[in-house]
């Protein structure tokens, strides 16, 4: 059984959302340059539709698991504030399959593929169960 590097409250130190909003629950592993996160789905979450978590949903859940990669970082060297970060454009979108239903956890690896300045392009790949359902490429500047 792994044990995540932050989940629950203490995820909230490295991301600036909060409840209704927190898309990102655990944040399991991170080396130099990628990071798995997850989210179990609740019917309740502002994303969901009919106990269905919605495109809109995977794309927030992305930016913040990247937000919250990129706060691990800078708090490996002693900046222990969460980052603030914006989506600054979202590339070569695929949604495969059915979308998450209540119930399903979410996991999300973003891989940084290239840093100019403060913004830092990532490869994300979201799954369900193991299966890809969602990927893109991700520009966060932070």
């Amino acid at each position: 059984m792994e044990t995540p590097l932050y989940q629950g409250d203490s995820i909230k130190k490295l991301l600036l959302q909060r409840e209704p909003i927190l898309m990102v629950e655990t944040l399991y592993t991170a080396t130099e340059d990628e990071a798995e996160t997850g989210l179990t789905v609740d019917a309740d979450n502002i994303f969901c539709v009919d106990g269905e978590l919605t495109e809109p949903g995977l794309i927030e859940h992305i930016a913040q698991s990247a937000s919250a990669f990129a706060s691990y970082k800078t708090s490996l060297d002693g900046n222990n504030e969460a980052l603030l970060g914006y989506i600054g454009e979202v590339k070569k979108l695929t949604i495969t399959g059915d979308l998450p239903r209540s119930g399903q956890e979410v996991r999300t690896t973003v891989k940084i593929q290239q840093v100019v300045g403060n913004i830092t392009l990532f490869q994300a790949q979201t799954t369900v169960d193991g299966a890809p359902i969602a990927n893109c490429q991700m520009k966060l500047s932070v």
